[in-house]
């Protein structure tokens, strides 16, 4: 062993070097060599021009080590895995593809010291790719933590009804890869999440992650501001797993690991990745009043008008995947309306500099570390009525009004200890008028109202291309009334390429604004919240940067 002193200050010390045989043919010897980022692998060879093969660490989710299922075997085993970018087969582009590399270790005839040597390498294997972590150019991390107890909720009637055929085919073993213990909860009704979020005892876990579309993580988001204690509760990582037909947050948090573009099972298989790794920052949440005084806490998007429209008509086409959307789009094109409302929002005068954070990259002290030996990690599989549908939240009237919120940096609240409650400073009542500092838009015909605070809409709709997850802005589109038919279709077309701002459109206004309120004047129409339909009628909001933590990376 090599030691070098800025290795140890980073917890991994030293060069590992080890020779070790081919798993399946004892002939072919391989020369290993760990350091502080990579493991490099070298056939032993007499021939010149020997193969050698390097491993990023940051891309490694973790090792373990092993005896062999044969008995008489005086050999042990070590097995890393790999999710390096690949080229795709039969197209461009690269994505997160897996990589196993195993190796037998048989330096005596004494079993034990065999496996313990193995243990060895897959410890050091471990720690230094704990050390890896991936990273966004320009940001650092509030913390680096791989999640060790996870509640994991899956919706199985989400999007095309496969999201627990995908976990079992890719995220569970990848978990099982990582060391990460995890508990599997089906949901079986509408707002079973929000339930069992609201009473849990989250103490029992690390991260609550979602695999399903949107809908989900918003009744958790809003499960977890309806406890008592709130302010701990918010503070929970959370984590999302593609597994419905929009999957917006998902495709933004690809988006920020500055990963080159995945859809499907590729975006599936990054976002497991980012989960392996643990690697947590802020989440902007929106605090949004509706005209029942009615408080949601809402983490993509308010909608109003085209949009909206989209995405509850397209409802009827969620058996075909993402491209509901599509479907959706084109049937409103058809039959394109106008809305008439008033619009009032708070510009962002100045844009602030990214807030950067401080890494910590060691584990608190109550973090066991994981187990070297293969073993079968605690999995509770609470089955779901295969006669019982999951719909969306259609409507309001089943949900409790919030009644305490989380207290974060820069955030106001009121009341004593237990009942504090989140101020939006920034709001008047909506029977008020909206302060003089406020910008009141001129025009009343609406083709559609936006206010995002992700990078994405939908998979393959980039409509924020300068939002993060914790820029504290709320993105405000906004198209008025005399747009054509083809013009509204190119801007959606140019969006799949983030590309729409620039396409000089005069009917399509975007601001950077803190807050915001719509006051609908048409009769009829839809506000959507996260993809969930809400009351018609009067909304603000406002945003309260931080308010949240997501696991990305």
């Amino acid at each position: 062993m090599e030691t070098d002193p800025s290795q140890r200050r980073n917890g991994f010390v030293g060069t590992l070097y080890g020779e070790f045989t081919d798993t399946l043919n004892d002939r072919l010897r391989y020369s290993v060599s760990l350091k502080e980022s990579s493991l490099t692998i070298q056939r032993i060879s007499s021939s010149p021009g020997r193969t050698k093969v390097v491993f990023n660490l940051s891309d490694c989710v973790g090792c373990r080590a092993y005896r062999g299922p044969d008995s008489a075997d005086v050999g042990a085993y070590f097995t890393a895995y790999f999710y390096p970018f690949k080229r795709r087969w039969m197209s461009a582009g690269v994505a997160r593809q897996r990589v196993e590399q195993c190796f037998r270790v048989a330096l005596v005839q004494d079993p034990l010291v065999n496996l313990q040597e193995a243990e060895r390498w897959a410890h050091a294997i471990r720690d230094a790719a704990g050390q890896q972590a991936p990273r966004r150019d320009g940001v650092t991390y509030m913390e680096v933590r791989r999640p060790r107890r996870v509640m994991i909720l899956v919706n199985p009637h989400s999007g095309r009804g496969q999201a627990l055929q995908l976990f079992t085919a890719h995220i569970e073993g990848m978990l099982t890869e990582a060391a990460v213990p995890y508990s599997l909860i089906i949901t079986e009704h509408q707002n079973h999440a929000r339930e069992l979020v609201r009473k849990a005892d989250l103490s029992q876990w690390d991260a609550l992650v979602i695999m399903s579309g949107d809908g989900l993580l918003f009744e958790v988001i809003n499960g977890l501001m309806e406890r008592e204690d709130w302010q701990e509760a918010i503070q929970t990582p959370l984590g999302i797993l593609p597994g419905g037909s929009g999957n917006a947050l998902a495709a933004s948090v690809h988006h920020y690991s500055q990963s080159p573009p995945a859809w499907n099972e590729e975006l599936l298989l990054s976002c497991g990745f980012m989960l392996c790794k643990g690697l947590v920052g802020s989440l902007d949440l929106v605090s949004i009043h509706l005209s029942s005084q009615q408080r949601l806490f809402s983490f993509l998007s308010l909608a109003w008008g085209f949009v909206a429209d989209v995405d509850i008509e397209s409802e009827k086409y969620r058996h075909v995947g993402a491209i509901r959307f599509l479907m959706g789009t084109l049937v409103r094109l058809y039959s394109l309306k106008v809305y008439q409302g008033k619009l009032a929002y708070l510009a962002v005068k100045e844009t602030p500099k990214p807030q950067k954070g401080t890494i910590t990259a060691s584990h608190p002290p109550s973090t066991p570390q994981h187990p070297s030996l293969c073993s079968s990690l605690p999995c509770q599989l609470i089955p779901t009525s295969p006669n019982q549908n999951h719909h969306r939240n259609h409507s309001t009237t089943n949900s409790n009004p919030i009644t305490s919120v989380i207290t974060t940096k820069g955030t106001e609240t009121q009341g004593d200890a237990k009942t504090k409650t989140l101020v939006d400073s920034l709001l008047p009542g909506l029977d008020q008028p909206v302060p003089e500092s406020w910008t009141v838009v001129k025009e009343e015909d609406f083709v559609l109202v936006l206010a995002i605070y992700q990078s994405h809409l939908a998979e393959d709709l980039w409509t924020a291309p300068g939002a993060m997850a914790d820029d504290g802005f709320i993105h405000l589109f906004y198209v008025t009334a005399g747009i054509s038919r083809p013009a509204l279709l190119r801007l959606f077309l140019a969006m799949e390429k983030g590309s729409h701002l620039a396409c000089g459109c005069p009917h399509l206004v975007y601001k950077k604004v803190k807050a915001l309120r719509l006051e609908p004047i048409s009769p009829q129409g839809v506000i959507s919240v996260d993809g969930e339909m809400v009351e018609y009628g009067p909304v603000q909001a406002q945003i309260h940067p931080g308010l949240a933590r997501l696991i990305y990376g």
